[in-house]
């Protein structure tokens, strides 16, 4: 079965998983894996969908379409996206940073993490507090490859960071035997 990316993103309301689960449920499509959240005031999906081979993507596209116009959604979008290896990236760790917000705090943390092939499997930030003193918080849950210096990759962290003038802390995850 081709896999499929479906993304959207609209001002919150009730209604919208329905709307676009019901036309991916007519279509025979099978959700996945998806991540949706709140962020600002608008709703946001990304899913990965398994879908029959004889699909129409063009019709599954214009039904989408009809729900992005029916809840006055900014945008969905549907692309094919290619297999991956059955090995995904597990987490190993948890990193969380937070400090006085200001642009550039994600792109200097992520570049360290890059910088040691530190994969990122899941990431979270926010602003809270006034608008004159924003506070930053970041979470990632991150793979730390095998072989990767844990203690320079948290030099290299608190470099960073003292760097961007935020504070962070990475820590191993328990492992939870299902």
């Amino acid at each position: 079965m081709p896999h499929l990316a479906l993304s959207a993103i609209g001002r919150d309301r009730p209604g919208i998983v329905a709307a676009i689960s019901k036309v991916l449920l007519d279509h025979r499509c099978n959700v996945e894996d998806s991540t949706m959240s709140i962020l600002r005031g608008h709703f946001t999906m990304m899913l990965i969908v398994s879908a029959p081979e004889s699909t129409d993507l063009q019709d599954l596209r214009a039904e989408l379409d009809d729900v992005r116009a029916g809840l006055s959604l900014e945008g969905v979008s549907v692309s094919e996206v290619a297999e991956v290896a059955d090995e995904t990236a597990v987490a190993s760790h948890i990193l969380t940073v937070y400090g006085a917000d200001h642009p550039g705090i994600l792109h200097s943390v992520t570049a360290a993490l890059a910088a040691d092939q530190v994969d990122i499997v899941d990431l979270t930030t926010r602003v809270s507090g006034e608008e004159r003193n924003p506070l930053y918080a970041m979470i990632l849950e991150v793979a730390v490859p095998d072989g990767v210096d844990l203690d320079a990759l948290q030099t290299e962290l608190g470099r960073v960071c003292h760097e961007e003038r935020v504070f962070f802390s990475l820590n191993e995850l328990e492992r939870d035997i299902l």
